[in-house]
């Protein structure tokens, strides 16, 4: 049995510290152990390794020759190291050195993490063996889901293959063939990789747990339990596995998850391997395991559109005009691009495939979010991925087609290794039965719970966020977003978690939300995460000053409570029962 991957705080730096740090090269010594780590500024960003060469595991000291301050030398056998690329320049293309994760901290300072061990792929590693054809197969259904047959096993991912996700924010672009739903129930194992709804799909999810509620579910070890709001749905066999570790399902099947260096709480990512051919699957991982990734895999899957977030669409007033936020919106999209392309280039994957991009602010209520939160096309990022890697084949499906593996690797230019979905498939989808998803939301606006006030003080008291000077105004809207009469419209001081009538005298940063109120209503009913307000684009923000909260935003995305609040105990409080 090998042991789990760990991540281990190996170096902390306080706001202070870290606010000094010139650009350039820095030695920085473990208070705990007294071992030595090296650090690498540049304007914003920041590197980090051990101080170890990996050559006989010498010490580096600054290099003098070195008039850039980038790379240090080995005091054994003076080779040098590019800190700024983590290459070795001496002697070129020898090694790559291994990276610290370097963790930003709210309150300005950061930590370095390492993690143990950096690549656990390499433990018990297999020769591939010749693949038959027909004996794997990847059909690609919708968004991020993938089906994956593994000679006699199929393997499904993240299935969203109905309904919304993030409340009523997202719904799916491409429409998913029409057995999908037959294929996931028939499933022999599904991996889900986070618990974001657009690959945790309540809707999808509540079919599987009527037709086969025991199907084998297995998910990441993450901080934050991806099943934490089981209560939706009746699976029985959900596996939450640790990361690094290799599954053996069958002496061919095998597969192991990984966590990601950005998101530790939250994100994961897999790597499949069938008779010693490697499948991996970066989902929406931001550094998956650190950054550190298997290189000449088989077949690589990863994200491309961006779009995944409320900012900068949702944000109104000072700069945030239309034509700021879709200037921002492109660089950031270019940005995302070449991010992609450079990584697929570094990691030589025989093919490489972009999916987990394919939703649409479909909602009418949504059209200027549609119209503003323009995505990357998948043609774009195989072109560039072409123009600096011409030797990797980019397979860009439509719902329903077929990647033959087997085929593939033999001969990539085969025009039999894919099978595409006849002429007549339905690609994009045209109907999603908003009234009926949209109307199951505002049943929650009805709720016994808010004819009384004091659910406020009763749900952010559960919340738990404060010790922070932050007030926050929160409105309760119609679907464009202008307020409504008898909605609530209160302020929330987080500093002492007070409710005031009207703003505090003090120095404080102030933040304006209004909400859709059946989305806030139903957010706040079932203890549900904000990012189905923010990352649904169900809100509209205003800042002064104009800076992002993370503490906040983070308490109220991923540190929520897991069981939700007591409204029966609230009910009794304020009714309670006459004594006789």
């Amino acid at each position: 049995m090998h042991s789990t991957q760990t991540a281990k705080v190996v170096l902390s730096l306080d706001a202070e510290a870290a606010s000094s740090l010139k650009d350039g090269v820095h030695f920085k010594k473990s208070a705990e152990d007294g071992k030595c780590y090296i650090i690498y500024k540049n304007g914003k960003s920041l590197r980090a390794c051990k101080n170890q060469c990996k050559h006989q595991g010498g010490l580096f000291i600054k290099d003098i020759e070195d008039l850039d301050g980038r790379t240090v030398k080995c005091t054994k056998h003076n080779w040098k190291l590019n800190v700024s690329t983590m290459k070795y320049v001496n002697p070129p293309d020898s090694f790559l050195q291994d990276e610290l994760e370097v963790e930003i901290l709210d309150n300005g300072g950061f930590q370095l993490v390492e993690l143990n061990p950096v690549d656990p792929w390499l433990t018990d590693p297999r020769e591939p063996l010749e693949l038959q054809e027909g004996e794997v197969k990847v059909t690609y259904l919708t968004h991020a889901c993938m089906e994956l047959q593994l000679g006699e096993l199929r393997f499904m991912f993240d299935p969203w293959l109905k309904g919304p996700a993030f409340a009523r924010g997202w719904w799916l672009l491409h429409e998913p063939p029409a057995d999908s739903l037959d294929r996931l129930c028939a499933a022999d194992l599904i991996y889900i990789s986070h618990m974001h709804s657009d690959h945790l799909s309540y809707p999808t999810l509540k079919v599987l747990s009527e037709r086969r509620p025991d199907v084998p579910i297995y998910v990441g070890d993450t901080s934050r339990p991806v099943f934490w709001l089981q209560s939706q749905v009746k699976l029985t066999n959900i596996n939450v596995v640790p990361f690094g570790v290799w599954q053996n399902i069958d002496e061919h099947l095998r597969f192991m998850i990984l966590m990601d260096g950005v998101h530790p709480e939250m994100d994961t990512c897999i790597i499949v391997e069938y008779k010693g051919h490697k499948i991996l699957n970066t989902v929406d991982c931001t550094r998956p395991n650190g950054g550190r990734l298997p290189e000449k895999v088989d077949l690589m899957m990863s994200d491309f559109a961006g779009g995944a977030s409320g900012f900068p669409m949702t944000f109104y007033g000072g700069k945030y005009t239309d034509s700021w936020k879709e200037q921002f919106i492109r660089n950031e999209r270019k940005k995302l691009l070449n991010y992609k392309a450079l990584l697929v280039k570094s990691l030589q994957p025989r093919i490489y495939c972009p999916f987990a991009g394919y939703f649409v602010e479909a909602h009418p209520s949504d059209r200027y979010i549609k119209e503003t939160n323009v995505k990357n096309s998948p043609e774009n990022l195989n072109a560039l991925i072409t123009k600096h890697a011409p030797d990797i084949k980019t397979w860009t499906p439509k719902p329903g087609a077929v990647l033959d593996l087997g085929l593939a690797l033999r001969d990539p230019m085969s025009s039999e290794a894919i099978i595409n979905p006849p002429a007549s498939a339905q690609i994009s989808k045209d109907s999603w039965d908003f009234d009926l998803y949209v109307d199951e939301l505002n049943s929650a606006i009805s709720s016994e719970i808010f004819k009384h006030q004091s659910w406020i003080q009763f749900y952010y008291t559960w919340a738990g966020f404060k010790h922070y000077n932050l007030v926050v105004r929160m409105i309760e809207s119609d679907d464009n977003f202008e307020p409504l009469t008898d909605g609530y419209d209160y302020l929330v001081d987080f500093l002492d978690l007070s409710f005031p009538p009207t703003r505090p005298d003090r120095e404080h940063s102030y933040v304006e939300i209004k909400n859709r109120i059946g989305v806030m209503r139903h957010v706040v009913l079932h203890g549900c995460l904000w990012d189905d307000l923010y990352i649904g684009f169900q809100n509209r923000i205003s800042r002064d000053p104009d800076v992002y909260h993370h503490k906040f935003w983070n308490h109220f995305q991923t540190e929520l409570p897991l069981r939700g609040p007591d409204w029966d105990q609230f009910l009794q409080q304020v009714n309670p029962t006459p004594q006789r």
